[in-house]
Parts: structure tokens; sequence; C-alpha cells
């Protein structure tokens, strides 16, 4: 291509490679919070399985406490109520940022169809 891209359309290319690394960042997470809520599910649903007076243990840093499985049961639940609202949210940022990214692209090849005079593909 013989023609300069325009300072403007190089800003956008690199928001838009910005923006697409920040999605993947946001993705990442995302998973990372899935698999710790499905480490609480899976526990919750092994604590369900034990009776009231069962004996368990609650790992703190490098030392176990005997605890109450009632106690227990609990800090699950507001574990994963905590994940579910944390997944819920990047959702919602994912979204918002897929949509961004979206038309910055429309916008880039608008841009660059324009500049090298063939008619945009979108």
């Amino acid at each position: 291509m013989s023609k300069q891209i325009p300072p403007q359309l190089q800003h956008q290319i690199l928001r838009l490679q910005e923006q697409q690394e920040q999605y993947k960042a946001l993705l990442l997470r995302k998973q990372q919070f899935e698999m710790e809520l499905r480490e609480v599910e899976r526990a919750l649903q092994e604590c369900s399985k034990l009776s009231d007076d069962a004996l368990i243990y609650q790992s703190v840093g490098n030392l176990l406490f005997k605890t109450e499985k009632s106690k227990v049961i609990n800090e699950l639940n507001e574990k994963k109520e905590e994940l579910e609202l944390r997944i819920k949210t990047i959702e919602k940022q994912e979204q918002r940022l897929r949509q961004q990214l979206e038309e910055l692209r429309k916008n880039i090849q608008a841009s660059l169809s324009s500049l090298s005079g063939l008619p945009s593909s979108s």
C-alpha cells in the first residue's frame, strides 16, 4: 500500500489491539472464577453427604482447624454467591467490550476501504 495510514486510523487500530487484550484478560478471569465456583459447588455437594456431627477440618494457611459443618456450609454458600456475582459482572463487561470491539472493527474497515478506494464489505 503506497498510501500512508492517517494518525487517527493508527490510533483506532491501536485501541482495537488494546481492547482485544482486555477482552482476553477478561475471559481468563471469568474462566478462573468459573473454575473456583465449580470447586465450591463440589465442596458443598460433599458436605451435604456428611452427617451433622461429622468431623470437618478447614484449611487456614498451613494449618487445619476442626470446625462445624454448618459453619463450613455457610462460608461456602457465601463464597458461591460472591463468585456468581463476579461472573455475572464479568459477563456484562464482556458483552459491552464485545460491542465496542465490533464497532471499532467496523470503523477501521470503513476507514481502510475509503483509504484504498474500495467499497466497504460491512
